[in-house]
């Protein structure tokens, strides 16, 4: 291959010692490029190459990385992502996360692909990156501060209010295990603690400002794609009306609906907190990442009984079903207050409702009393003491302190059975969805190397009815429906398969998951952006390689199959609703979780990939 970059890429890698104060620029070879695409791929595969086995997540030695993939910055909608990955604070093992806003393109656009964290500082700092500069610079007055304060200051010591600027907030900087990072002040890359290893590294910000923008070896595709797009805005036509959030009566109505810590069914506040409700009352607009028209993220503004300023954006799905029904809350101006302050401390949303919730559950059950928790009534539906507990988990005051390191932690500490109650998967607090509905994302929580994660995951009820263009696309790739929405036998494995490397796919480009493209469509526009002659076949291989060597990361750092298992609540019935009969069959799921091992090309009890497999996908 030519030693000059692909199209789409910039070749160039900048690695960042804290530790010693140093910056390096390194060749990304397109041999490599091709091989992971970059995202996710570029993550998994410098996270296994350069961080030794038991590394402390919270230490100098772990890696905070930021990767772009080939389509970054094209005029393309849903290209403005960037990923984020490390060891993770909170699970021990891979943490990665794709965030949208304009920081990703921004740094494409300033000369690089990606960049490497080492080390840490003495003093708070901040990263300078300026058309293929770089320079650390001092942060020491922006420490303590929150995001909107971070970002208007750098922009204001810099002198311009266009750069881009990805930062964490006092959670971050407290080491809160579910810390995020932030690019802006309502993007984030949410979930593992990404944001406590950047704090861990006494990094405040990374600021980007480029006027270059990426070249393609054939523009035309993107070009077209794009014109597809506008003319099939009524397949994504709910997202530009309501955001993520449209679904939300539905779900309550259908078991979805996480309701007071996954235990109950029916939540009859739900219309109040509905995206239409939203839309009616609070909304003052739509705002859309870097070359979107779907424009699907909410900005809302109230005035009384709280100040929620429009800075922040507005609360989507996971924020409404977390810090809401979750913990049995259903005023709408307390949620979105709630979702300003995590934006503004940088938390995760939804590991913040999850923990939060447990903390409620525990209250109720006498695991924790009045004393524990400093006089807080603790109980489903206080609305203050769900906004109290955000602001003291992110100062780690008081019971915060103990919440702040997760629920699985927390649990832990307190015993008396208060696992039962601790919604996770290896440690990361589950997304807002109901495997009893969808046992497909249940195995989708069991085998993710995140842990309970929603995303690089299936959804078992948007594939239903022939005409569906998600079902159309599995029968393209040889597994035509139906897939009835309780199946967990081979088949809906084999699907779950299928989408897991989808989204994997899409984690490795960077493109949004929301946009409705397809395997085609993808494979037909990064060919023309690279030059490269790419199939659906080799993206679905590297998405295989990428998911094997996060899968030997884990293992590596002691999680095994043992690991893969859900939480009890999900065998159990829920106390009302649609599901109060309909508990999930542990040996079903146990069943399903050693079909994909085989298919994986995995041990089959273990889950260890075989060395067949290994040699197969080039993996050293």
């Amino acid at each position: 291959m030519s030693n000059q970059p692909a199209g789409g890429y910039n070749g160039k890698l900048l690695r960042v010692n804290l530790s010693n104060n140093t910056i390096a620029t390194e060749t990304l070879e397109e041999a490599l490029l091709r091989k992971y695409l970059g995202g996710a791929g570029l993550i998994a595969y410098f996270l296994w190459k350069e961080l030794g086995q038991g590394t402390d997540p919270l230490g100098p030695e772990n890696k905070l990385i930021f990767a772009l993939g080939p389509l970054t910055g094209m005029p393309l909608p849903g290209s403005g992502r960037n990923g984020v990955g490390a060891k993770s604070p909170l699970t021990g093992g891979i943490a990665k996360s794709e965030v949208g806003e304009f920081w990703g393109a921004e740094l494409k656009r300033a000369g690089f692909d990606a960049i490497i964290i080492e080390g840490r500082a003495k003093n708070p700092v901040y990263l300078w990156i300026h058309d293929g500069e770089a320079v650390i610079k001092d942060a020491t007055h922006l420490w303590g501060r929150d995001t909107k304060e971070t970002q208007q200051a750098i922009r204001s010591e810099l002198g311009d209010d266009h750069i881009r600027v990805a930062m964490i907030g006092p959670a971050g900087e407290k080491l809160v295990r579910y810390a995020c990072i932030m690019n802006g002040l309502y993007d984030a890359a949410g979930r593992g603690g990404l944001g406590a290893v950047m704090g861990a590294k006494n990094l405040k910000a990374i600021a980007v400002r480029g006027r270059q923008p990426p070249a393609a070896a054939d523009p035309g595709p993107v070009g077209e794609l794009r014109k597809w797009l506008a003319a099939n805005m009524n397949l994504v036509k709910d997202f530009v009306e309501y955001g993520t959030g449209a679904p939300m009566e539905a779900f309550e109505a259908a078991g979805n609906l996480p309701v007071r810590n996954f235990r109950d069914g029916l939540f009859p506040g739900i219309s109040k907190i509905s995206a239409q409700r939203i839309k009616e009352t609070i909304s003052i607009g739509m705002d859309a990442c870097f070359g979107c028209p779907v424009r699907c993220k909410k900005v809302v503004e109230v005035k009384e009984p709280y100040s929620v300023d429009p800075a922040y954006g507005g609360p989507e799905y996971e924020t409404l079903a977390a810090l809401g029904s979750n913990c049995g809350i259903d005023d709408l101006e307390a949620l979105a207050k709630g979702s300003e302050l995590c934006n503004a401390y940088s938390l995760d949303t939804i590991s913040a409702g999850e923990v939060i919730a447990f903390a409620m559950e525990c209250f109720e059950n006498g695991l924790l009393n009045l004393k524990d928790t400093g006089g807080l009534e603790l109980r489903f539906g206080n609305t203050e003491a769900m906004l109290k507990l955000i602001e003291m988990i992110a100062r780690r005051e008081g019971i915060g302190d103990l919440l702040a390191e997760g629920c699985a932690r927390a649990a832990r500490s307190i015993g008396k059975g208060a696992e039962e109650f601790a919604i996770q998967v290896k440690g990361l607090e589950a997304g807002m969805h109901e495997p009893r509905v969808k046992p497909g994302l249940g195995l989708g929580f069991m085998v993710s190397p995140q842990g309970a994660d929603h995303c690089t995951n299936l959804h078992d009820t948007m594939y239903l009815g022939e005409s569906n263009w998600r079902v159309k696309e599995m029968a393209h790739l040889g597994l035509p429906g139906p897939f009835p929405p309780d199946d967990i036998g081979p088949r809906k494995v084999a699907l779950f398969r299928l989408v897991q490397m989808q989204r994997m796919i899409l984690d490795s480009l960077v493109v949004c998951i929301f946009l409705p493209y397809s395997y085609e469509q993808l494979n037909r526009v990064l060919a023309a952006v690279t030059g490269w002659d790419t199939s659906v076949n080799e993206l679905m291989r590297i998405a295989e390689r990428t998911l094997t060597l996060s899968r030997l990361f884990n293992l590596r750092e002691g999680l095994s199959a043992a690991d893969d298992k859900l939480p009890s609540r999900f065998f159990q019935p829920k106390t009302d609703g649609i599901l109060a009969d309909k508990p999930l069959d542990p040996a079903k799921l146990e069943k399903a979780k050693r079909y994909y091992y085989l298919l994986m090309g995995w041990d089959e009890e273990t889950g260890v990939p075989r060395s067949e497999k290994l040699e197969e996908l080039d993996i050293p």
